[in-house]
């Protein structure tokens, strides 16, 4: 009998939301993502204390300030993290701009194009790379620039269709729609319990996956975030799903029929009307949804704490 994590690959590419490069090899993912949080946690990975190492002695021999050193210690982590990656998987790696650029389109785009260069330095070309961006109006901007310069981008913290649909008009490459966080916050303020079929981070990309194959958008969709296999299972079928391991483990382990839920053209039949999104239009959607304005801006607070922690970590590291 075929696993369900193998059925669920004959429809989805699987991509691995971890920096474990065990758990790479052990379940062999299409892509992979890398951001400070996934850093902070293989940083006390064996595998790589080479890397970590490497960085430290870099910085150790840089001058000027210490917050510009600690930095660029930090980005240099993250591109090294993902050079590591980006050689076990046959698809991208996704690395992260700062969150604290998450609105300032001209600095995201700086950052993304260092990346970039950081790892062509490395031997990883573009093309193994996606940039993630935070779904702020900034973010996206910064994406379609981006995207006009071939550098194909991965916008994050997107939890609604308004945030979906500016994201498809900057030709963005990819969206990474948070399954889980939107039903965290469900749970939070109408004290319910949701079956697969009714979880509301599950019927949001439903909607989004429906609204891209209805108006022709060739942005990829890749749920993330989940809580459970429920929410994976009920979106078998979408373009791609990132997935931590723990949740990887529990399909390969589960030896049931896996049915498919989401298809292109039958989604398309519920795709609904076309939205446009200019600044104003898609400022007031986002503003009147709250459960969205309240996730973005959680979600952008935790990344920049994430990355704080990781530049202090490498701050005492310089100074031992």
């Amino acid at each position: 009998m075929t696993s369900k994590l193998d059925q669920l690959k004959s429809m989805t590419v699987i991509v691995a939301d971890t920096g474990d490069m065990e758990a790479i090899r052990t379940f062999k993912p299409t892509d992979c993502t890398t951001n400070p949080s996934l850093v902070l946690k293989a940083a006390d990975l064996p595998a790589y204390e080479g890397v970590i190492a490497d960085a430290i002695l870099w910085g150790k021999k840089q001058s000027g300030k210490k917050d510009a050193v600690v930095a660029a210690v930090a980005d240099r982590l993250a591109v090294a993290f993902g050079t590591e990656l980006a050689r076990l998987v046959p698809g991208r790696v996704s690395t992260e701009v700062d969150a604290d650029l998450s609105f300032d389109t001209k600095a995201s785009v700086e950052k993304a194009r260092a990346i970039i260069k950081a790892y062509d330095a490395n031997g990883i070309s573009r093309d193994k790379v996606l940039i993630k961006l935070a779904s702020t109006w900034e973010g996206i901007r910064a994406a379609e620039i981006l995207q006009k310069d071939g550098i194909d981008c991965n916008l994050t913290l997107l939890f609604s269709l308004a945030q979906a649909v500016a994201a498809a008009e900057a030709n963005a490459f990819l969206i990474s729609p948070f399954v889980g966080r939107i039903l965290d916050w469900y749970v939070k303020n109408e004290g319910k319990t949701y079956t697969a079929e009714e979880d509301p981070g599950v019927l949001s990309v439903r909607k989004i996956y429906s609204y891209y194959k209805r108006h022709g958008n060739g942005t990829i969709v890749m749920g993330a975030s989940f809580r459970n296999t429920g929410e994976i299972e009920a979106l078998a079928g979408c373009d791609r799903l990132t997935i931590a391991p723990a949740l990887l483990d529990q399909l390969s382990k589960d030896q049931s029929t896996l049915e498919r839920n989401l298809e292109p053209k039958t989604a398309a039949q519920n795709g609904g009307d076309k939205i446009v999104t200019d600044e104003a239009r898609f400022r007031y959607l986002l503003n009147d949804d709250a459960m969205a304005t309240e996730k973005l801006a959680e979600g952008i607070r935790a990344f920049a704490k994430d990355l704080g922690t990781l530049k202090a970590m490498v701050a005492k590291k310089i100074d031992a």
